[in-house]
């Protein structure tokens, strides 16, 4: 426990949509809840008003440049936020922000914090010292085993200093009951997702490395030629990208069986529509939100196997792995969940929530992280 009121700062790029833009919205509340100030300084976007309802102060900054005279002017801006709202501990979520608020943090003798939430490619010196930063905290938090072990083989990070914490869902929230009158319904009928066809969903924005073109791919190969595959998740103007996701999908014969739908407000309803649920990121996922999101609905989830998903997934159980970068093995999985009958699709849905309730609920990592936060401050 933290003995007294504490002032809680986060720093990121922008408040917008991302997985780990949803876990400075969740720490915040957990902050306010626990009696706490909760303060988050970035660039507002899609998620200011959700930070807000959780009982966050926003303080805007440009704090997504990645200019080096822009991020040392950025040290001067956070430690003068922390000396007028008297921060007790500052929390970064991303590498730009991180430089300036580990600077600021060390010239106001105060705790660093860092979440590392990708597995941040590194292909030059200039890259490894730039992702560095994150493994300077005082504690270095992890989003599954695989990324913390990927902290300490690049950085030799002591042990002790690092922490484990899986993102959590909000069940009450991602609850197959919950979904009531037509939202789904509603949905359906905008992505023309008729019924009687198996839908086949893959969540996540829309960008190379999270496997739409091998989703493609596998939903020209399967058995089941009735199948509609769902891409949900915006672009962010990668125009060529969507292109050529379409192009791809008129040359193998799958354009009418494919849907790009763009960005949901949502994902509760938009789940509710999936039969299936894919994860096939072509590199390896740190945790993988939506494959805890879609076992919290309980559906069934097919996620290449490696990464955090390893983690998320009882395989078998909870949800099912296959093989990565493999087109053919996804489209097998694929048909062979299409040939259970609805008894046992309902059954494996049953265990994939059990599994997400028991392990990974959003109470459990609020919990974690105000724990992390009193061994600093307590």
């Amino acid at each position: 426990m933290i003995n007294a009121r504490k002032t809680i700062l986060q720093v990121l790029p922008r408040l917008d949509y991302g997985g780990a833009e949803r876990v400075v919205v969740e720490i915040a509340e957990a902050v306010s809840s626990a009696g706490h100030r909760s303060l988050i300084a970035s660039e507002n976007g899609h998620l200011a008003a959700a930070a807000l309802r959780a009982g966050a102060e926003l303080l805007p900054l440009p704090l997504a440049t990645k200019n080096p005279l822009k991020i040392w002017l950025n040290t001067k801006k956070i430690a003068k936020l922390v000396q007028e709202n008297g921060v007790s501990l500052i929390h970064a979520h991303s590498r730009a922000p991180a430089w300036s608020a580990y600077n600021a943090a060390k010239h106001c003798g105060i705790p660093f914090v860092t979440t590392y939430h990708g597995s941040y490619s590194e292909n030059s010196k200039l890259k490894h010292r730039y992702n560095q930063v994150m493994a300077r905290g005082d504690r270095v938090i992890a989003v599954s085993h695989y990324i913390a072990e990927l902290i300490k083989t690049r950085y030799g990070t002591p042990a002790e200093k690092v922490r484990v914490v899986h993102g959590g869902v909000d069940t009450s929230f991602f609850d197959p009951d919950a979904v009531r009158g037509d939202r789904a319904v509603r949905l359906a009928r905008a992505w023309r997702a008729e019924a009687g066809h198996p839908a086949i969903m893959l969540p996540g924005r829309l960008t190379g490395w999270k496997g739409q073109k091998l989703f493609i791919k596998a939903l020209a190969a399967m058995r089941h030629k009735d199948a509609l595959g769902i891409l949900v998740g915006g672009d962010q103007g990668r125009d060529t990208y969507t292109a050529n996701l379409i192009a791809l999908a008129e040359s193998l014969g799958v354009a009418d069986r494919l849907r790009i739908v763009g960005h949901t407000d949502d994902m509760p309803a938009a789940l509710m529509l999936a039969d299936i649920v894919v994860n096939c990121s072509t590199s390896p996922e740190a945790f993988g939100r939506t494959i805890v999101e879609a076992q919290s609905m309980g559906r069934i989830v097919v996620a290449a196997d490696h990464g955090g998903a390893r983690e998320t997934i009882v395989d078998g159980t909870s949800g099912l792995l296959v093989p990565p970068n493999s087109s053919s093995a996804l489209a097998a999985m694929l048909d062979s969940v299409l040939d259970q009958d609805t008894a046992q699709r309902i059954k494996f849905g049953t265990q994939a929530r059990a599994h997400i309730e028991q392990n990974f609920s959003l109470k459990v990592m609020q919990n974690k992280m105000l724990s992390i936060y009193a061994e600093l401050l307590g």
